[in-house]
């Protein structure tokens, strides 16, 4: 679909399809866990690795949910500040799940939500640099509306988040879709926020950035 075309309940759609295509998998996990448990016949080894595939899923499954709502959704919303050591946990809890580690630099301090918003979709461009696993560096310089982002992916193969760029650049030729809305809206969250997006190359690494305009 065409962004000419599109509308902001377009948008939703794509959003909350997206949010569903990432947390089917572990919810059918769990499910495929429970039968097991309800399967007549199995012993007592399976039965303990049912649950801790249930454990282990729904751990899974709720650190997704939570980094959607801030990154997403409306959490926050009483308030125009989050704190970013909720942020921190809610981005550790998600990313440590699966074949990455964080690193978090970043002072203790309240920033506005739109802001939280787009160096949450930021980092979510950067575990999409690293399909195979890797490293995630957040760096939080300076404060307030001055502040800039900075997401440092290391790790094998790592590559430039898909279709990013284009959207930074305004080359994206491609249709909208629940793979493609993500680098989309967080190239409007950097514009809502007033800030600047770059993808650079380090060697082998990639480095995501977000800086105020001036």
């Amino acid at each position: 679909m065409g962004m000419d075309k599109l509308d902001d309940l377009e948008i939703a759609a794509l959003l909350a399809s997206k949010i569903c295509h990432d947390v089917i998998g572990p919810v059918g996990a769990i499910y495929n866990g429970l039968e097991v448990l309800d399967e007549e016949g199995n012993d007592e080894s399976s039965k303990a690795y049912a649950l801790e595939v249930i454990r282990n899923f729904t751990v899974q499954a709720s650190a997704k949910l939570q980094f959607a709502r801030f990154a997403f959704g409306a959490a926050g919303s009483a308030g125009s500040l989050i704190d970013l050591t909720t942020a921190e946990q809610i981005t550790r809890g998600f990313v440590e799940t699966g074949k990455h580690t964080l690193n978090w630099n970043a002072p203790a301090m309240q920033m506005g939500k739109d802001r939280v918003k787009l160096l949450l979709n930021l980092i979510l461009s950067g575990l999409s640099a690293l399909p195979r696993g890797g490293e995630l560096t957040v760096s939080i310089n300076g404060e307030g509306e001055q502040a800039a982002f900075g997401v440092h992916c290391r790790g094998a193969g790592a590559r430039p988040p898909q279709h990013l760029e284009e959207f930074v650049s305004g080359d994206f030729r491609g249709n909208l879709d629940a793979l493609t809305i993500q680098p989309y809206y967080t190239s409007r969250l950097a514009g809502l926020a007033g800030m600047r997006l770059k993808v650079h190359l380090d060697g082998s690494d990639i480095i995501l950035t977000a800086t105020p305009n001036q």
